[in-house]
């Protein structure tokens, strides 16, 4: 997760996350509004799997799924987690203009329409679809603080609980303009299936409300404890591909 282990070049030209610099993303006027419909009674487990904990969702239906944007069909969407760092000064996967947020929130989702499961998904270029969220600290989100309250359940490595509310729609920020780009997955094995959609606002994390996901270990009950301190990958070279962005240039306000 910290250190990139894809090479650049012809080998692998579609690795995430990159850096966006704004003045070189080019406005695609063809760029619909992204369609997000979450159903807050689908999750169903809070586990912690090792590098972080994900948020897991039922999915062998359609109750949650985005579409439009830069997607062609409906997503299901599957998980979602968190990076972060060791520090408040940086975390996040994604840099803007070469500044590093705090931490970013990874909402994943496939494409049940093509694929018969996430596993097959991931083996195409169109099988999966982020949403990225960038946090930046501010005062306490009430969302997240509802993980948080339920974190001490997954303390370890491979424990899980069930989590069945979860007000996903509440995490993303109102202004829903975004950047896209074609990307892979962030962690092993980097499969390059990824449409990503990275949000331009941010959303609020309390510095108190990250800590606590520096209190989680990456270690098993039965071994010495190491805590996930930071999860983020660094940046990947954008190589020939281009940026996109639903609406045309405008300050980005960190």
């Amino acid at each position: 997760m910290g250190v990139s282990t894809s090479r650049s070049g012809q080998c692998h030209p579609r690795q995430s996350p990159i850096n966006i610099y704004t003045k070189k993303v080019r406005y695609d006027s063809s760029l619909k509004p992204l369609y997000i419909y979450y159903d807050p009674k689908s999750s169903r487990r809070l586990v912690n799997i090792g590098h972080c904990f994900n948020v897991e969702f039922e999915d062998t239906n359609d109750k949650s799924v985005i579409s439009d944007g830069p997607l062609a069909g409906f997503y299901r969407l599957r998980q979602f987690h968190f990076h972060w760092g060791s520090s408040d000064k940086d975390g996040s996967e994604h840099v803007i203009d070469g500044q590093e947020y705090p931490a970013e929130l990874h909402i994943v989702h496939w494409n049940a329409q093509k694929y018969p499961s996430f596993d097959e998904a991931v083996k195409h270029s169109d099988g999966v679809a982020v949403i990225g969220v960038l946090l930046k600290i501010g005062e306490t989100n009430p969302v997240i603080q509802n993980i948080i309250d339920n974190l001490d359940h997954v303390k370890t490595k491979n424990k899980e609980c069930p989590f069945t509310q979860c007000d996903l729609s509440s995490l993303l920020p109102s202004d829903r303009n975004y950047w896209t780009y074609q990307g892979s997955l962030t962690t092993s094995p980097y499969s390059e299936c990824v449409t990503w959609i990275i949000f331009q606002e941010a959303t609020l994390i309390s510095s108190d409300q990250l800590n606590h996901f520096r209190g989680l270990l990456r270690t098993s009950d039965n071994e010495d404890p190491a805590f996930i301190l930071e999860n983020h990958r660094p940046p990947q070279p954008l190589e020939a591909r281009v940026v996109r962005s639903s609406c045309k240039n405008k300050m980005h306000k960190p």
